[in-house]
């Protein structure tokens, strides 16, 4: 659908520009098209519209006389918003199942800890949060464009399982460079207790991050991934430059998740390999995007927050099989929801749950 929507507006595109060669000169055209590409994302602002509608209202939710737990439950789901959302960049946008995403949010963490730890390391130039969290950012975006350009040549379950290795690759190297990460006895970061100031960073970097995919999403270059996406070859054949495109997505979805490691290292103080370079956080990325509708803007960011909260439920009323039951949903939504929430109520003919809340809507 995507490849075929994205057809169409290229065959307008040249039809109004061959309008426009009758009618005008080249630089015309050359300014109709520009303006067309500029403002074409903007067409439709009703979800960015809401989406500023509700940042604004979060932004006002402190002022109500809350409690710090909920400033701390408000960020935790800012950070469940912004992974999922990023890797629905290349997972969903892209179609490049990323088996080991998380291991961009490891070196944000380690970068984060290594530039602002006190411990005597190799590297320890003790430096403010706000310096090091933008290079951890461009640390992990870096580290993407080094492992993207010859793991995006790689498809389908190679390219996943090759991601996964590096993930675990990445692991077993915080633990054996102990003179610059600290190995398997990990890094303890400055105690600064800033409920607020947490809150409000991590709300920051979710609208922006949602923000930037909506506008991705609609752009020539997010209809470019979509082709990519539907048929890689095909759009090679269209002209489009695929091995760009998949390491911009690629850097880009790096550097926000490569931010939110370095907040979360931040936040918590304290960083081992086992700690940052956990399997289940890119799992819990996976079913985020997958419940909430994977390819969508504001599918990843409902599915974070229901697991979110689904997953606090689990866990406190079967803590000991609290994965198993997170493993059961995962092939329940496999089952029923394939095409996530926002899937199954666009097109309830898509799914078996929607078929079956179709018939009960018409017997009703």
């Amino acid at each position: 659908m995507g490849a075929q929507g994205e057809q169409t507006e290229t065959k307008l595109d040249d039809r109004e520009e061959s309008g426009a060669s009758s009618a005008g000169p080249a630089s015309d055209r050359h300014r109709s098209r520009l303006r067309q590409r500029l403002t074409r994302p903007f067409g439709n602002w009703t979800g960015l519209t809401l989406w500023l509608l509700l940042l604004v209202l979060l932004a006002a939710y402190p002022y109500t006389g809350v409690s710090s737990l909920a400033l701390l439950v408000g960020s935790q789901v800012f950070v469940l918003v912004t992974l999922a959302s990023n890797w629905n960049l290349i997972g969903g946008l892209t179609g490049y199942v990323d088996f080991g995403h998380a291991v961009f949010f490891g070196i944000g963490a380690y970068v984060m800890g290594i530039l602002v730890t006190r411990t005597p390391l190799l590297i320890s130039p003790e430096w403010g949060f706000w310096q090091a969290l933008p290079v951890s950012g461009v640390a992990a975006a870096i580290f993407a464009l080094l492992i993207g350009l010859p793991t995006l040549r790689l498809k389908g379950p190679y390219f996943s399982i090759a991601m996964l290795g590096t993930f675990v690759a990445m692991r077993e190297i915080a633990r054996v460079l102990r003179p610059i990460t600290g190995g398997g006895i990990g890094l303890n970061l400055p105690p600064v207790l800033n409920r607020l100031g947490d809150y409000y960073l991590m709300l920051a970097v979710m609208g922006l991050a949602v923000a930037l995919i909506w506008w991705i999403r609609r752009s020539e270059f997010g209809q470019s991934l979509i082709a990519i996406r539907e048929d890689e070859t095909g759009a090679e054949m269209r002209g489009i430059n695929t091995t760009l495109h998949k390491n911009i997505a690629f850097m880009i979805a790096a550097f926000f998740t490569g931010i939110v490691g370095a907040f979360w290292a931040w936040q918590n103080t304290f960083i081992d390999p086992d700690v940052v370079f956990i399997e289940t956080r890119t799992v819990e990325m996976v079913m985020m995007s997958m419940l909430g509708g994977l390819g969508t803007v504001w599918g990843p960011p409902l599915g974070a927050v229901v697991i979110y909260f689904m997953q606090n439920l689990l866990w406190e009323k079967l803590f000991e099989v609290h994965l198993l039951a997170l493993g059961l949903l995962l092939v329940v939504m496999v089952l029923f929801l394939p095409e996530g929430i926002l899937g199954t109520l666009g097109d309830r003919s898509s799914t078996s749950l929607g078929r079956l809340l179709g018939r009960f809507g018409k017997g009703h």
